[in-house]
């Protein structure tokens, strides 16, 4: 039964680290350095210092595990976070590993390694476009897509449609979804 235990805990711990290598506030963060030189170490350390305050506190209201993250964030990154999104997610999490239900803690860590594979693939193709327009007086764009609320526990990432190009600057299209374009 231990082993159980032990497991759960493994599977609580892969999913945190993926929702915190999802989450835009710590992936922008760490690009920039705005973490120093060891940024990336500190994103990899963030994930156990989230998984350990959760196991040593197991009754969280949602403010308070905003004002860690936000801790953390401001103490280690020099970043303000207000977004709200990484704390539901993970206290909902953490409710499927006090439950016990490995398979739900399985499918929020699968949805959300999908949903940052596409938004990466996305901006791939995206900036692949880019660089084979010849037009000197094109505007370069770049498309990112996220959720109005940031939370990933939906798991359907909408494929933009054909004219999700002609979208200028930032609109909300259909399930929630936002696209915004960078332009140069």
């Amino acid at each position: 039964m231990a082993g159980a235990a032990e497991d759960l805990r493994a599977l609580f711990g892969v999913a945190v680290r993926a929702a915190l290598e999802a989450w835009p506030a710590l992936q922008i963060a760490v690009e920039n350095g705005f973490g120093g030189v060891h940024s990336q170490e500190k994103a990899e350390w963030l994930g156990g210092a989230v998984e350990e305050y959760f196991f040593r506190n197991a009754d969280l209201e949602l403010d308070e595990v905003e004002d860690f993250l936000g801790e953390l964030m401001t103490n280690e990154f020099d970043t303000v976070v207000e977004d709200g999104s990484l704390p539901q997610q993970l206290q909902t999490m953490f409710h499927h590993f006090q439950r016990g239900d490995r398979a739900a803690l399985k499918e929020m860590a699968s949805l959300i390694t999908q949903r940052k594979c596409k938004v990466r693939a996305t901006a791939l193709t995206t900036a692949r476009e880019t660089d084979e327009d010849d037009d000197a007086n094109s505007v370069e764009e770049m498309e990112v897509a996220a959720t109005n609320d940031g939370a990933a526990t939906h798991g359907v990432c909408p494929q933009p449609g054909p004219d999700s190009q002609t979208i200028k600057e930032e609109e909300i299209v259909e399930d929630g979804w936002t696209i915004v374009r960078r332009k140069k």
